[in-house]
């Protein structure tokens, strides 16, 4: 996917990690053209000479959900010793269709970063929400032949799977024709059902949330990816399962702001697994080897004729990156930063496409009078995904930790739909995002109507982005491209984001990643509880359900 372009001829020596045969040897690395010309054996390196090892690899992201567009990403992925990261451009593709899958592909060009991309097999995610655009399984028979496109991401409608659906199935199909590998997504499928989820060609699971969940599922054939982002956070339960079972095991972060990506990415979770007593080569085997094997990925594993691809680390106890190479060329050092004119390279000229038609909405569209029956609530949980149903009498919706929720097609098309939830804590004012999974309508929580409205219609005037509002003050940190991303840089993304985090703390929220939890609350393919552009979903059934019971 990447070419040396003019890579210099460089000698390098200290010790070499060999993770394939679990061993450490002195050597000097010589590198032409790109490629690892030879490695030679060498005496008397010095004990404080760098590690060299084969580069870390985020084995599942959505790019999109970093805020940033590929090339920006690759910036701050390269200071963490990451190299390569398997994508899934799920995100934009449920605005923009094949438009989408094209502009982050040319845009990853920009880099020389290695983006492994995959084709979004559920655009839109399930039939219980209206995206910008349809990938049904014709289309994908043609994409997913694409030379760029080297697996079909992530199956999230796994009923589709377990009751046969034709157009699932026909994209299963399609998939396995081309020799491509199936992602998966199934929280909470276990026994028989896993059993043939796997059947149908899936492979790999980064939705466990437990550790007997995550080893049913490698008992079962499946490879398990152990997500960290800046919402899911399930390291710290699964990362038992590196050392039980270190041949299915990958790390990934799903979806990380790009404050959390500022501050560490893989080589976090490789340092936690060592404070923890885990086997250094078991955190390595995840987070360098598994997923290239897995998914074919054109990246080397030191040795003679590999891509010169690797990173030198101080050592194996403290783990700190000093210096990245991709293709030969020195992306980053310690003492010098972020070389970006090894790094970039000019390829595509940047667009801003976007798709986005919602029309402004009124306090009446969004008004309820509920005086009696039970209430069906969301919850949200600091640090999960899973939204359980809360049953509620409908005199106590005034207490004051339930607030409202709003999402509103951005496309063009129907009315804001409305519900209830608890767990953002917010005592006044309403936060909003045009970034809600996976169709990426507007979503607002709101302590009033008011503020609610003016929330959705400031972000429909500045088409997408990130916002807050109270008591007349409004702020929206703009995403102009797909209404999920911005072409500034981390550090400029970040300082806005903590701006926002800084007003949301004032509203009253206490969540740690308030916004990107909010962006699951629309998401109908993780259980319990969610909210569409279409209504409210019971997970479980898979189907709508009446907010309002009797």
């Amino acid at each position: 996917m990447k070419h040396p372009d003019s890579a210099p001829v460089l000698s390098l020596t200290g010790h070499i990690v060999d993770i394939p045969s679990r061993r450490i040897y002195d050597g000097e690395i010589r590198i032409k053209e790109g490629h690892i010309e030879y490695i030679t054996p060498q005496t008397d390196v010095p004990a404080t000479a760098p590690y060299f090892l084969p580069g870390l690899t985020d084995a599942h992201i959505h790019i999109e959900s970093s805020m940033m567009i590929p090339e920006q990403f690759a910036k701050v992925a390269v200071r963490h010793g990451v190299v390569c990261a398997v994508c899934d451009p799920h995100e934009i593709t449920n605005v923009l269709g094949a438009e989408g899958i094209d502009f982050m592909v040319n845009n990853a060009r920009n880099s020389r970063f290695n983006f492994w991309f995959g084709l979004p097999s559920c655009v839109p995610s399930s039939h219980l929400e209206t995206a910008g655009a349809v990938i049904d399984a014709r289309q994908t028979q043609e994409l997913i032949r694409r030379g760029d496109l080297h697996f079909l991401a992530e199956m999230m409608n796994f009923p589709g799977i377990l009751t046969g659906d034709t157009e699932v199935s026909a994209k299963i199909r399609a998939a396995r024709e081309a020799g491509k590998v199936i992602d998966g997504h199934a929280p909470g499928v276990r026994g028989e059902d896993l059993k043939r989820y796997i059947a149908a060609g899936i492979s790999t699971d980064h939705e466990c949330a437990t550790l007997d969940e995550a080893r049913e599922k490698v008992v079962a054939g499946m490879e398990v990816i152990i997500r960290e982002g800046s919402a899911a956070r399930n390291f710290e339960a699964l990362c038992p399962l590196i050392d039980e079972t270190p041949d299915h095991v990958m790390l990934c972060s799903d979806d990380k702001h790009p404050d959390d990506l500022l501050q560490g990415h893989i080589d976090t979770l490789v340092r936690r697994g060592l404070n923890k007593g885990l086997s250094i080569w078991n955190l390595l085997q995840a987070a360098c080897l598994n997923p290239v094997r897995h998914y074919g990925i054109m990246s080397g594993m030191m040795s003679k004729g590999d891509p010169a691809t690797f990173i030198a680390v101080n050592n194996l106890n403290d783990f700190e990156v000093v210096a990245t190479y991709i293709d030969g060329h020195r992306v980053y050092d310690k003492n010098n930063g972020l070389n970006d004119n090894e790094l970039t390279r000019t390829v595509t000229p940047l667009t801003t496409p976007n798709n986005f038609n919602a029309r402004p909405i009124t306090e009446a569209e969004i008004a309820t009078t509920i005086t009696k029956g039970n209430v069906k609530v969301i919850t949200a949980l600091d640090g999960e995904l899973h939204t359980p149903c809360e049953i509620i009498p409908a005199e106590q919706l005034n207490d004051a930790s339930i607030q409202k929720i709003m999402v509103y097609n951005r496309y063009g098309n129907g009315h804001p739909q409305v519900a209830f939830i608890r767990g953002f804590g917010l005592r006044s004012g309403a936060i909003g995002a045009t970034i809600a999974h996976d169709s990426h309508n507007i979503v607002v929580i709101g302590t009033s109507d008011e503020e609610m409205v003016t929330m959705a219609n400031a972000l429909i005037e500045s088409k997408g982005g990130l916002g807050m509002t109270r008591e007349g003050h409004t702020e929206i940190l703009p995403l102009p491209i797909a209404g999920l991303m911005s072409a500034e840089p981390a550090e400029v993304i970040a300082e806005k984001y903590h701006a926002l985090l800084r007003h949301t703390e004032e509203l009253g929220c206490t969540l740690k990643a308030p916004f990107i939890t909010m962006a699951f609350m629309a998401l109908p393919v993780i259980p319990e509880l969610k909210l569409t552009d279409r209504g409210l979903v019971d997970v479980a059934k898979f189907d709508f359900t009446e907010l309002v019971t009797r």
